[in-house]
């Protein structure tokens, strides 16, 4: 449990300076290219992002609007690289789980060298990232901030209620949104639910900040919530993946497996649809936002 004098001021900048140290230290990884670097970067800038987004009232107005959209420009910078990566390992893999007559080696093989020419093609774009003088910003704005906090009067607060204050109008936004994606025809029900993903992530990740200060309550919380993400997650991967495989069939020449494992990327994301109102019932209850 939070000390009685913490403020959620404190909870905040904690969580800032953690995730600050650890997109720093991943700056000589991303450029060796070691493996799992770019997405961990890429996390990092995320529960940054959320961080300056979910508690904004604890801020000055204005005060990190710049450090927001660098945030987000870095995220997708690496995003390009490290989706196409996930997309060609999660595809290879289906397609050695082909039938014989599909030739499961050779469209994995395909795959594969698909997935490494996208590699080197967008790995450039990375470093270059790395290396501009935004990305020197972004550094020498986390630097001040956690130097000097713009907090408003609200960061005085006690961290205890105002976190499970935050983390329940985060569990009402993601509500809004399940209940959209599940209520959707078919032509907004992808993009409804990938929005769906993103708010339970945000909730996510208001409960991972508050963990360290109110303990095990905001733990169940932020697993909950994650439960709830990565149902939506695997829907997201199943649908980029149907259509990523709708332009390399007549690439590769392969239409026939390449229609196998489209049609089991459609099954996939029926499946991740069909989970998702159990997941959102253990995530919804009005008493997992107490902390």
């Amino acid at each position: 449990m939070a000390r009685p004098d913490t403020t959620v001021g404190q909870v905040l900048l904690a969580r800032i300076e953690a995730q600050a140290v650890v997109l720093a230290g991943l700056d000589d990884a991303v450029r060796a290219d070691e493996p799992d670097a770019v997405h961990r970067m890429r996390v990092a800038c995320r529960r940054l992002r959320s961080a300056l987004r979910t508690f904004r009232r604890l801020l000055a107005p204005g005060a990190t609007d710049t450090l927001v959209a660098d945030l987000r420009w870095l995220g997708a910078a690496l995003g390009r690289a490290r989706d196409r990566e996930v997309l060609a390992e999660r595809l290879a893999a289906r397609a050695r789980e082909l039938p014989a007559a599909c030739g499961p080696e050779r469209v994995a093989g395909a795959l594969e060298q698909w997935g490494e020419a996208e590699h080197r093609r967008v790995r450039p774009e990375v470093v270059a990232a790395l290396d501009s003088a935004r990305r020197r910003s972004l550094t020498a704005g986390l630097t001040a901030l956690l130097a000097d906090p713009p907090l408003s009067p609200r960061a005085a607060r006690a961290a205890a209620p105002e976190l499970s204050r935050i983390a329940a109008r985060e569990q009402h936004r993601t509500a809004d949104r399940v209940h959209t994606a599940l209520a959707a025809g078919p032509t907004e029900r992808d993009s409804a639910l990938h929005e769906a993903r993103k708010a339970a992530k945000r909730a996510r990740y208001a409960g991972e900040t508050a963990t360290p200060a109110v303990g095990a309550a905001a733990e169940r919380f932020a697993e909950r919530m994650k439960a709830v993400q990565e149902v939506l997650g695997e829907h997201q991967d199943a649908v980029v993946a149907a259509a990523a495989l709708v332009g390399q069939a007549a690439e590769d020449g392969e239409a026939f497996a390449y229609g196998v494992l489209y049609a089991g990327q459609l099954a996939a994301a029926e499946t991740a649809r069909g989970r998702l109102p159990e997941a959102w019932a253990e995530a919804s209850g009005r008493k997992l936002a107490r902390f």
